[in-house]
């Protein structure tokens, strides 16, 4: 019974190899997308490097091949069959986050930036996908489940084969942008909640709230914005085997990205307006309190000054024979309180 534990530990998340999914794309076979596991997919790769290398027409095969990083023997069977660049393994491990796409070497590099699958609006439900993308090689290795790799297998099962690498890379990118376009419905659908809610007075701890979707909007933004100069780059020189139209499809879904960046932007001034606006109420509130406090102290003021003065046991004290000295002593109070009092309203107004 442990051994069986143990082999499930070693195979969570994949197979013996950490392989999640592998598919073999080929236009030209009766079935386009065929599913494939580490031992048929090391030995087509390993015919592909025997082989001449001549494209085979138009629309050549290649592998996807998803992995599962915390699995001990994922990285040794890339390194082992897959030939990837040393590009890839550095960045596995350089522990730069920045969502970018590069060139190295024939192949792209990319880190991408997804939520977790158990996504719950949380800034810490973030992390990265890795990917290598050659003309009959698609990488892509993940430690956490993720969203859109996940969306983009979900519809390869659907029936769903992009007939180039550089097609499932383009996917891909638009997987994650529905991905992002939902989390910014999600977050405005709260936001338009905590606005009606704060137009009706309930302020029940919005702006802790509203703090926790600014941060998480801000670390989005910041991981999910493509470097600029790095993609410039790799659409002014593409690799050769890209072909235009797939340049032309790349460079549509990252404008994708900028447009949910936009909208993302949008949303923090929402919330940093409904902040200041949360704390400008707050604020009135405070100063609401203040001055009761404050006409409250004022008010008992006189009372407490002719307490204390009445109140010491010495001789001398005047009114004290006087039959009426009680309702004196209370005129002479009530009169300063009244005037304290329309000093105070007088100063408020």
């Amino acid at each position: 019974m442990s051994a069986f534990h143990d082999l499930a530990a070693q195979s969570y998340g994949g197979d013996e190899a950490g392989l999640i999914s592998g598919y073999l794309f080929d236009a030209s076979a009766p079935e386009p997308a065929r599913a494939i596991d580490s031992a048929q997919a090391a030995a087509w790769l390993a015919e592909r490097r025997s082989s001449s290398g001549d494209d085979e027409g138009e629309n050549p095969a290649y592998v996807w091949l998803h992995f599962n990083l915390s699995h001990a023997h994922a990285e040794r069977w890339l390194v082992r069959h897959a030939n990837l660049s040393d590009t890839f393994y550095e960045t596995l491990h350089e522990g730069l986050p920045s969502t970018r796409i590069e060139r190295a070497d024939d192949s792209l590099i990319a880190v991408i930036n997804d939520v977790h699958f158990e996504f719950s609006f949380e800034p810490s439900d973030i992390s990265t996908l890795w990917i290598s993308v050659g003309p009959r090689l698609v990488v892509t290795a993940r430690t956490k489940p993720l969203r859109s790799v996940d969306a983009l297998r979900t519809a390869v099962k659907a029936g769903d084969a992009p007939r180039s690498s550089t097609e499932l890379l383009e996917h891909l990118l638009r997987a994650q942008a529905d991905v992002l376009v939902k989390i910014v419905r999600g977050v405005t659908s709260r936001i338009d909640r905590i606005e009606d809610e704060l137009l009706a007075g309930r302020l029940d701890h919005k702006r802790a709230r509203l703090g926790v979707l600014r941060r998480l909007l801000v670390r989005l933004q910041r991981l999910l914005a493509p470097e600029p100069a790095a993609l410039f780059r790799l659409l002014q020189g593409p690799p050769a085997w890209m072909a235009e139209p797939d340049v032309q499809e790349l460079r549509g879904s990252t404008e994708e990205f900028s447009v949910v960046l936009r909208d993302m932007q949008a949303l923090q001034e929402r919330i940093k307006l409904l902040q200041e606006e949360i704390a400008a109420n707050v604020n009135e509130d405070n100063n609401r309190s203040l001055f009761v406090l404050t006409v409250v102290t004022v008010l008992a003021l006189p009372i407490n000054i002719l307490a204390g003065l009445f109140g010491m046991n010495v001789g001398g004290i005047p009114l004290a024979d006087h039959k009426h000295g009680f309702w004196i002593v209370v005129a002479i109070v009530a009169t300063f309180t009244a005037v304290a009092a329309w000093a105070a309203f007088r100063k408020k107004r």
